[in-house]
């Protein structure tokens, strides 16, 4: 239909660009607007989609890079900040409702396996989405978003290591074609111990200090991440296991390093670029007649996602011991299906345990679980408002959790300081000795190590990563300040904390008055100008000394 595979993919994108922003106009997710693309430029509608190599290619990257970054979350520390208690929540909400949805999907006629895929498929919400629109209504910081926040965490581990049995369940059936299956098993065993060994090894010994080197440069870190990810995967595929468990490990040898928020931060653009062409290649394969056929099993088990999954996570939110309120607002993040819960259909679909009736419907409920989800989370406050009085079998007498968690005082910054250079570590001196907590933070891990070395608290991060607010505690700070030489810098920071929602007081750093005037045009706060307010302090002293300088007496 096309020339060349260019001018096929510049028309898909402009397609995509369109949705996209039709569906932004109706507070619509991303993945809502791709599934529709592929399902428009695929067989069933327009058919413009010839390169599905290439389409297939970048959908697989996306996948890579999408499980690279769940690696990089599974970091001992953050788990332990978690608690027990998200993780034992999270845990049975996912036993809960896996059992539910079995019992339901079986009573709805399917054959057991694929019952099995489609319960656990419902179980996922998505991450991408609810931290999204959290942070949109600043709400990523609130009790119930911590909370959802730590559920969502357990459910990615959970879905990937599912994910991990199942490609090597495959590859041992596939090997098994040719040996007996016992002995297929026991290899991929044999074979997989050696690969966490050889990363293990690697983990400890080498990748602290070529991550230390290389994050000098954050373009050369954010590179060597990628290929790291892609390498792991290529040699996780070349020794009978998947790409996804080797890009997923990638990801766990970079978790413990303190470059870990600025990679991930970086890499969300890309994931999510990758991530269009996964969901335009599923949408290209559906096949509109079996999704027609589907309709109401999928409204049906759309309902239990949207009514039944919640009311469970409430349940066990308010037997943990928190209030109504925020087992509610909780719950409501969880009303729908996950990016991951389509990968795992898709994945058991190239196993061969499901057929593709069964991706379609799983597609189809992830479609109107996600699409009405969104406005479940948008008006979570008025409909907890409206439906309040009806949910006093939720609340608790004495609701211990909650209080505890209300009592504990957490470390949190008075001022977060960005740039730790001289001027910065001036700036940070005098407000310490004035009883100010200061965090630091800064892209050079050899002034990392050194502030820490003084007792300050410090973290590796990128002023120009839009992301990298997210990753820091802002809740009542009293002032952010940029001590950065660079006016982008400055500009970039104040840009992304004002979209994550940060409504606190910002400074900001110009070396001429123009810079200044152009930072308090774009709202900073503050501007402090180093070099002009030390040439004023300087004849403030000079003229000061005049005063009190002796007279020599004439001889």
């Amino acid at each position: 239909m096309f020339e060349n595979i260019f001018n096929e993919f510049a028309i898909i994108m402009l397609i995509a660009a369109g949705a996209g922003a039709l569906g932004r106009l109706l507070r619509q997710p991303l993945i809502v607007s791709f599934i529709a693309v592929g399902v428009l430029v695929g067989p069933s509608s327009l058919n413009i989609v010839t390169a599905e190599q290439e389409i297939d290619l970048l959908a697989k990257m996306g996948i890579a890079i999408l499980l690279f970054l769940v690696g990089l979350r599974l970091d001992v520390q953050v788990i332990r900040r978690m608690g027990p208690v998200a993780v034992s929540m999270g845990l049975a909400q996912i036993v809960i409702t896996s059992m539910t949805g079995v019992a339901l999907c079986l009573l709805l006629g399917m054959e057991r396996l694929t019952a099995i895929y489609t319960a656990v498929a419902l179980t996922f919400s998505s991450t991408i989405i609810i931290v999204k629109l959290l942070s949109d209504k600043r709400e990523i910081d609130a009790l119930h978003g911590k909370l959802a926040v730590g559920i969502l965490i357990v459910q990615d581990l959970v879905v990937v290591l599912v994910m991990i049995g199942l490609t090597a369940l495959g590859a041992s059936t596939a090997a098994g074609q040719h040996e007996s299956p016992l002995v297929a098993g026991l290899l991929v065993l044999v074979k997989g111990g050696a690969f966490l060994v050889a990363i293990a090894a690697l983990t400890r010994f080498i990748i602290p200090r070529f991550a230390h080197h290389l994050a000098h440069s954050p373009e050369l870190l954010i590179l060597s991440s990628v290929a790291w990810a892609l390498a792991l995967a290529t040699a996780s595929e070349s020794i009978g296991m998947s790409r996804e468990i080797g890009a997923f490990l990638a990801g766990v040898s970079l978790a413990s390093t303190p470059y870990r928020e600025a990679i991930s931060g970086r890499l969300v653009s890309l994931r999510d670029f990758l991530l269009l062409f996964f969901f335009i290649n599923l949408g290209a394969h559906l096949d509109l007649a079996l999704v027609g056929s589907q309709i109401w099993l999928a409204l049906g088990l759309a309902a239990f996602v949207l009514t039944a999954k919640p009311i469970i996570l409430m349940v066990i939110i308010a037997i943990a011991g928190y209030r109504k309120r925020t087992a509610m607002l909780t719950a409501t993040t969880g009303a729908q299906i996950s990016e991951f819960s389509l990968i795992l259909a898709a994945l058991g679909l190239s196993l061969g345990h499901l057929d593709e009736s069964a991706v379609g419907l799983i597609t189809l409920v992830g479609l109107v679980t996600i699409g009405l989800s969104t406005y479940f989370i948008l008006y979570s406050h008025p409909i907890y408002d409206f439906i309040a009085p009806t949910l006093g079998v939720f609340e608790r007498n004495t609701p211990k959790r909650e209080e505890a968690e209300d009592s504990v005082i957490l470390q949190r910054p008075d001022i977060i300081l960005f740039g730790l250079g001289r001027f910065g570590r001036n700036i940070a001196r005098h407000l310490r000795e004035r009883g100010k907590r200061i965090l630091g933070v800064d892209f050079d891990p050899q002034i990392i190590h050194a502030w820490k070395a003084q007792g300050f608290w410090a973290e590796y991060g990128d002023a120009e990563d839009p992301e990298m607010p997210l990753a820091l505690p802002r809740g009542n700070v009293e002032w952010i300040v940029a001590a950065l030489p660079l006016m982008s810098a400055n500009l970039a920071i104040l840009k992304a904390l004002r979209e994550h929602g940060y409504t606190g007081r910002i400074a900001l750093t110009a070396h001429s008055h123009d810079d200044a005037h152009r930072l308090k045009e774009a709202g900073a706060d503050l501007v402090l100008l180093p070099f002009s307010d030390a040439a004023v302090e300087a004849v403030d002293r000079l003229t000061a000394d005049e005063a009190v300088v002796p007279q020599q007496s004439s001889a």
